[in-house]
């Protein structure tokens, strides 16, 4: 596991633009998952600045997609299908072709858990993975207990997460009991995982990830059993890094063609 800690927000979305985009000019057509939420919205702006500049192609990269609300109706514009969409496959000049999640509408739940880790597999597998990490340890929506074998499943939100969502809906009884969600051990086949965190709220969870044993307490924690997971956090949620000092010194020392 590499950390890499940054000034601000900004500094962290540009970073990992700038490896997403390294991957496709290696991989035109690569598989990147991506996240929801508020922490990966400045990679996403650093990307589509990159293609509005013309000094990046995406034109053949390939989306999909971490978790999804179980019960919406397709189409409703807080789906994470409809986020994802907004946020990033259409700024990005993509279609909906070029994009792959699960279906949270479909009637047999656990068969399209099943279909959409098959997916996943059929298209190549994950290239590289984006992810948030919650102030519990949470990834995905794989809450503190969750198997680290786990894969593409059902899970019943939080009263906290569905109060924490409740302000993109009109009221908190829209807000769905459920979700879809990759688990721990699909999103560990990803072949590179790069989680961003900023915010001293995110400070603890990011140091139990880095530092702490692994443990299904910390879901996060199973990044340390994968060969090539970045986390990247700004001095705010680096706060409690025993070894920032260490992670600085040896992020200083990289060669830079290596990137992240």
């Amino acid at each position: 596991m590499e950390i890499v800690i940054v000034p601000d927000a900004a500094a962290g979305g540009e970073l990992i633009a700038a490896a997403i985009a390294d991957l496709l000019v290696r991989k035109p057509d690569a598989l990147l998952g991506v996240a929801t939420g508020s922490s990966p919205l400045p990679i996403y702006q650093a990307l589509i600045a990159k293609v509005a500049n013309q000094a990046l192609d995406v034109s053949r990269a390939r989306i999909c997609q971490l978790d999804e609300y179980v019960g919406l109706p397709q189409g409703h514009p807080e789906s994470y299908r409809a986020v994802v969409l907004r946020e990033v496959v259409r700024p990005l000049g993509l279609t909906e072709t070029s994009f792959m999640g699960p279906d949270g509408s479909a009637e047999d739940i656990a068969a399209a858990c099943a279909d959409y880790d098959r997916a996943l597999a059929a298209a190549g597998g994950v290239d590289l993975q984006l992810l948030g990490i919650g102030t519990d340890g949470h990834i995905g929506f794989n809450e503190p207990c969750s198997s680290l074998a786990s894969r593409t499943r059902i899970k019943t939100l939080t009263q906290q997460t569905r109060v924490d969502n409740a302000r993109f809906f009109d009221s908190l009884d829209e807000v769905p009991h459920h979700v879809i969600t990759q688990g721990i051990g699909t999103i560990l086949e990803a072949r590179h995982l790069v989680l961003l965190a900023t915010g001293e709220a995110k400070a603890e969870a990011v140091a139990q990830t880095v530092e702490g044993p692994v443990a299904g307490i910390v879901p996060a924690s199973a990044l340390q059993l994968h060969p090539h997971a970045t986390v990247v956090v700004d001095e705010a949620a680096a706060s409690k890094l025993k070894l920032a000092d260490y992670f600085r010194a040896t992020y200083a020392a990289k060669p830079h063609w290596q990137g992240i």
